[in-house]
């Protein structure tokens, strides 16, 4: 997180002197912290231009197994002018690294003012397992004096670790209620705890201070190097606090959380997530505010989208406990710092990098121009809400149909960790509260229209509802016209053929209707017939099922016979003539030409037709049913067909009727071939 570059190597004035890193014993086992001055107390070491090829390097040496280095000087509001750079050698490597710069600020704007014997400090670097080091301070603008105490501090994080590395949301709140419905804890992010990456509390000798409300929240970066794997990441942040406690002199890690290349986010500094814990981390503006630093150097190379929106779910997380905004700005007072005086009014965003309030380069560039994407994500409304399915209802229209017990599942594009809460309200009544990773709710509705919402609650505070309709239906359909059987056109022989008839409303929509018995049939729910056949002779039944969009059935059930009547049972006046074939009822028909004669039945029933035969030369026949004239039945046709039912006639109920036929004697088409009448009882 810093301004300024130093390298490791020492160039001096006066001789070069000795890195003093000693070879260590290798039967002691590795130390937490190893410290070797750059130079004697009151040595006067100064820093000589590079460019004039004086820089005076220290000899490689070996050491006990390290991991994170960094320089540290005896007055923390001193500017180590220059460059420190480091090199390294690999545990069990004979090669050494390049050299790699050190990041500063001059001086330290991280404010970690807390405890008896701070000192100041470059970032520390991760270089990884470790058994040597080389250091120097490189000065290309002429020789200037050095701060007094300056030392090279190599961290093993590895040196005492109980670490368990579990992943928990770490705040435990009990659930509140209101009007009776149970809201859950606030969301808090997953991370890995204290003790999930070993922080060592042994160093941490002074209880937390805690803040006001959050205003503002500060990114950062470590500027420890990206050259790691998220598997290494506990060693560095184990790395870090022992850097920040045991070289710089802090009390305890000054960063509230801190966040790796692959999103995983650590509790930082001790005290509580869900507190508001007074860290040390933005000289001046530490009040009323948190932190994170994310792990890596990003002054050219931008953060991974998965650590953008840990940085943004934990800025929406520390800010909107507070209700602020995080896509806003807001005045604070400075506390004293090298870019603004103590008591300033300043201006920042409610999302500001390291740099907005001190004098250094943290976050880096890359990340600090990816900022406003950051506030964007942690700033904005839920997106792309809607309700994609209701289970226990039908949708039928723009209008959910159901009995009463639903189940609405909900889809949107906001990640889930950026989400609080769903809540769910009924007719604008708070009906239950779901947790920001849960998507679906299950309801119970009086009978009746109802507004279904779901509203989605951003970390930030932010909200989006979305609205459904829900109609709840405990009746059936109705029948507003009973299913019946009637004859209908076709043609007669060992069955019938017939048309069910029925109509049927609902409130929710008669949604299908299904026929079974003799005909069998699944149709929609505005179908109102169906034809078929029934068996000559034979009681037939069938059942018409109609059910609601929301699920409700109702069934009728009903039974006919069709029975036939061949020309033989009437009762013939005129001249009827009689044919014979295998096409006609029975094998036989009547046939007649003039309209003096007649055939007449009497049956009892409900529906009745006509059976005749069909021809090109056939005339028609004129039809009375209980002495009422009902009109002609053409039987000419272009080829010829036998049984055919030309003529119907239904009533509502079952009664005893007569029907009567008679040729209409034209001269073009005289005669007529009848076979009988087919009835139902």
């Amino acid at each position: 997180m810093r301004r300024n570059r130093f390298v490791a190597a020492i160039a001096a004035a006066t001789p070069a002197v000795a890195l003093a890193i000693v070879a260590l014993s290798s039967s002691t086992p590795d130390p937490l912290l190893q410290t070797f001055p750059l130079a004697p107390a009151g040595a006067g070491l100064r820093l000589v231009a590079e460019t004039r090829g004086e820089v005076a390097e220290l000899p490689e040496r070996a050491t006990k197994r390290f991991s994170l280095v960094g320089v540290t000087w005896d007055d923390p509001k001193a500017a180590a002018d220059g460059t420190i750079q480091v090199r390294t050698r690999p545990a069990g490597d004979r090669n050494w690294t390049p050299w790699r710069a050190l990041e500063t600020d001059a001086p330290d704007a991280s404010g970690g003012v807390d405890g008896a014997r701070v000192r100041g400090a470059s970032d520390p670097l991760w270089v990884g397992p470790s058994d040597g080091v080389q250091a120097r301070v490189v000065d290309a603008d002429g020789a200037r004096e050095l701060p007094a105490g300056l030392r090279v501090d190599l961290i093993n994080p590895e040196a005492a670790t109980s670490a368990r590395q579990e992943m928990v949301p770490v705040a435990d709140r009990q659930p509140r209620r209101i009007n009776g419905v149970e809201i859950p804890a606030r969301a808090t992010p997953r991370m890995l705890t204290r003790t999930g990456w070993g922080a060592d509390e042994k160093i941490v000798t002074e209880a937390p201070t805690y803040t006001g409300p959050v205003e503002v929240f500060f990114v950062h970066h470590t500027a420890t190097g990206n050259d790691y794997s998220c598997a290494s990441s506990t060693s560095i942040v184990r790395g870090i606090e022992a850097y920040q406690v045991k070289s710089k002199g802090w009390n305890d890690i000054g960063y509230n959380f801190l966040v790796d290349k692959c999103g995983t986010i650590f509790e930082g500094r001790r005290g509580g997530v869900d507190r508001n814990v007074l860290g040390a981390h933005t000289l001046g503006f530490n009040t009323n505010a948190s932190a994170v630093a994310v792990i890596g150097d990003y002054r050219s190379a931008p953060i991974s989208a998965a650590a953008r929106l840990s940085v943004a779910q934990l800025a929406a997380y520390k800010l909107g406990a507070a209700g602020n905004a995080p896509a806003e700005q807001v005045a604070v007072t400075s506390g004293g710092g090298a870019k603004f005086a103590v008591g300033k009014r300043v201006i920042l965003n409610r999302i500001s990098g390291h740099r907005d309030a001190g004098v250094t380069e943290c976050p880096g560039d890359a990340l600090y121009a990816q900022l406003p994407a950051i506030r964007e994500l942690a700033g904005g409304a839920p997106t792309g809400l809607r309700v994609a399915k209701v289970t226990g209802a039908v949708p039928w229209g723009a209008t959910y149909f159901t009995r009463g017990a639903v189940t609405p599942l909900w889809v949107l594009t906001t990640p889930t960790q950026l989400l609080n809460r769903f809540d769910v309200y009924v007719d604008g009544a708070l009906a239950l509260s779901r947790a920001g990773g849960t998507r679906v709710g299950s309801l119970q509705l009086r009978p009746g229209l109802h507004h279904v919402a779901v509203q989605a609650v951003h970390l930030s505070g932010r909200t989006t509802t979305v609205t459904a309709k829900v109609y709840a239906d405990v009746a059936p359909p109705a029948f507003t016209t009973l299913p019946a059987v009637s004859l209908t056109a076709g043609t007669v022989g060992s069955t019938a053929p017939i048309r069910l008839d029925w109509s049927a409303t609902d409130p929710s929509g008669v949604g299908s209707v299904v026929v079974s018995g003799t005909s069998e049939a699944s149709l929609d729910g505005d179908a109102r017939s169906l034809t078929g056949t029934a068996r000559v002779g034979a009681r037939d039944e069938w059942t018409v099922a109609a059910t609601d969009h929301a699920g409700n059935r109702r069934t009728a059930s009903f039974s006919r016979t069709p029975v036939v009547l061949q020309e033989s049972a009437a009762t013939p006046t005129g001249s009827w003539r009689a044919v014979s074939g295998s096409g006609h009822l029975g094998g036989a028909a009547a046939l007649a030409a003039s309209a003096a004669s007649a055939l007449s039945w009497t049956f009892t029933g409900q529906s009745v037709g006509l059976v005749a035969a069909m021809s090109r030369t056939a005339g028609r026949v004129k039809v009375y049913i209980d002495n009422e004239f009902q009109g002609y039945a053409d039987l000419r046709s272009t080829s010829a067909q036998y049984r055919r039912v030309v003529f119907t006639k239904s009533w509502p109920d079952t009664a005893v009727h007569t029907v009567k036929v008679l040729p209409e004697g034209t001269a073009a088409r005289p005669a007529v071939t009848v076979d009988g009448l087919v009835y139902l009882r």
